[in-house]
């Protein structure tokens, strides 16, 4: 790992661990409208219709979306940056697997997944860093499995450094991207666009969301 991801990893690990506790109470089910449920699902079947190799849920934090996975028929694993999400993910859910590690260098071998999931992770990860890490994704997705990713937008770009959350001293990077920049991320990688979504903030959310769905060119489907 880079001395340069570590500028921005060590305090993003640092501040969920100070906050992961009331995170976790504070969102029970990882999901906050039906259009994401739905679109987990989606995604689900895609997963299942081009075989049987696990699913990649980066950023699981307590691991409510890795096990939404793995009760629609996915084989998924999680994967946080923090130790503490990876300890209450495994005691929420003692059937899964979960593991410390950053998408930004994934410990996995070359085409091996079935699919990744990132929601609301690459929100902390610097634009300079978004090209090495979609290349992860297309390193370790198998050919024509998808990657589906869902983000905090609006019409331009923004970003947000928090101090303070939960009552807790963070040192925290927040980053909203318009769904064209995230494209534009993912082709350069060599991933295919496949679908893009976009809806209205709802109940306490400030900023509309956005979801990206790519593809590993390849394979059957």
């Amino acid at each position: 790992m880079s001395d340069a991801s570590e500028a921005f990893l060590q305090p993003t690990r640092t501040s969920y661990d100070a906050i992961a506790k009331d995170y976790t109470n504070r969102f029970p089910s990882g999901l906050s409208h039906p259009l994401d449920h739905t679109l987990i699902t989606a995604f689900a079947e895609l997963v299942k219709a081009n075989g049987t190799a696990p699913v990649a849920d980066l950023g699981s934090g307590p691991g409510h979306v890795t096990a939404l996975l793995h009760e629609h028929g996915v084989p998924a694993f999680g994967v946080d940056l923090s130790p503490t999400m990876v300890t209450l993910a495994r005691e929420a859910h003692p059937g899964l697997r979960f593991h410390v590690g950053s998408m930004t260098s994934l410990d996995l071998p070359d085409a091996t997944l079935g699919g990744i999931l990132a929601l609301y992770s690459t929100i902390h990860v610097p634009d300079t860093h978004l090209p090495a890490t979609f290349a992860q994704f297309h390193r370790t997705l198998l050919p024509g499995a998808h990657a589906l990713l869902g983000f905090q937008t609006a019409s331009e770009p923004g970003h947000l450094h928090l101090t303070e959350r939960f009552g807790h001293e963070i040192d925290l990077d927040y980053y909203w991207r318009t769904p064209g920049q995230i494209t534009e991320a993912l082709t350069g990688a060599g991933l295919d666009l496949v679908a893009t979504v976009r809806r209205e903030p709802s109940g306490e959310e400030r900023l509309a969301r956005a979801f990206v769905l790519a593809r590993r060119p390849g394979g059957g489907n």
